[in-house]
């Protein structure tokens, strides 16, 4: 078996061995001695390190890495003795950090979408074979929940941005790459250290907290619908996902479900209050919401609501509550 190369070295570093398309974005992004220096750099190693572990000098090194981190492919840990500089450690971050990267070269954008074309429905249904628990999970909209229900601060959007340090604006990787929608791009939000990645790296906007809240409120008039990581913990990055570019739903709608969980609450219908306008329908992402049998009032299908609010968003007689039905089991380890 021929040697592979080190742009299929970095794929498979990434969870991507088995693709075609990766190695040549890795390509389009390093040529080989920078490809190298990225290889080179896990664990974390200073440019010292790096150059005596590719044999480069260290003032050729010096060069490559701000470049290779404003493409997204190297990140920083700062100390107090020395800062240290690690290769991208897993796809998604691959994904989302050289999507946004500003001028990328030519070509690249069009590998990420023959890629979501063609190789990412395989992928993440493999991923969801493997993954020992979710990757993503959903939030519910601001406006949605009960303050009469335990509200934990990762489900809730308001309390992770007033807690937050710094906070920035990105493009959303997955529009970027897709464009099948018209929905606005810079809506991204970034916490404290993704915040200062961001901005450290010219991809990202500062924001206040007050500006934040208020673009957490177009994206629920816009229908996107807020996801997080998975942890137990707020997380850095709040997504504001749309229905046609998104790669979270993917494995969803394929019949699998272990990349994305849905959030504690799920959507109910007061009857009296239903009029059966049907705007929940056309806003519900999952199918989740449909006409009872006699076509008067809408109903909830519970095992496909996810939990994310924007059929109440639209509800103008007020007839979709979110009620906390998973209290447990859908609280992150």
């Amino acid at each position: 078996m021929a040697e592979k190369t080190v742009y299929e070295q970095l794929a498979a570093s990434v969870g991507q061995g088995n693709s075609k398309i990766v190695p040549h974005i890795f390509k389009k992004l390093a040529d080989e001695k920078e490809a190298a220096v990225v290889l080179a750099a896990s664990p974390p190693r200073t440019v010292v390190q790096l150059a005596e572990e590719t044999g480069f000098e260290e003032s050729e090194v010096e060069r490559m890495i701000d470049p290779l981190f404003k493409k997204g492919l190297m990140f920083k840990s700062k100390k107090s003795d020395a800062t240290r500089y690690y290769r991208v450690r897993s796809f998604l971050q691959f994904h989302d950090s050289t999507a946004v990267m500003n001028d990328p070269p030519e070509g690249v954008m069009d590998l990420w979408k023959e890629w979501t074309a063609g190789e990412w429905i395989e992928a993440s249904l493999s991923m969801d074979d493997h993954m020992p628990g979710p990757a993503m999970r959903v939030i519910p909209v601001n406006v949605a929940i009960d303050y009469n229900s335990q509200v934990l601060a990762m489900d809730d959007i308001a309390d992770q941005i007033e807690q937050a340090t710094t906070i920035a604006v990105t493009r959303c990787s997955c529009r970027v790459i897709d464009g099948a929608c018209d929905l606005p791009l810079w809506n991204c939000v970034q916490l404290d250290k993704a915040a200062d990645y961001a901005l450290e790296r010219g991809t990202g906007k500062p924001l206040t907290k007050e500006e934040a809240m208020d673009l957490m409120q177009e994206c629920e008039e816009e229908g996107l619908v807020h996801t997080v990581g998975a942890g137990r913990t707020p997380g850095h990055v709040i997504c504001n996902c749309c229905s046609d570019c998104c790669i979270n739903w993917t494995s969803l709608r394929h019949g699998k479900n272990k990349f994305i969980n849905p959030s504690r609450f799920r959507a109910t219908i007061e009857e009296d209050e239903c009029t059966g306008c049907e705007l929940c329908i056309e806003r519900c992402y999952f199918e989740a919401m449909n006409m009872s049998d006699d076509g008067k009032l809408a109903t909830v299908d519970e095992e496909k609501c996810l939990g994310c609010g924007l059929c109440q968003v639209v509800c103008a007689p007020a007839a979709i509550a979110m009620d906390e039905a998973r209290p447990q089991e859908f609280i992150p380890r």
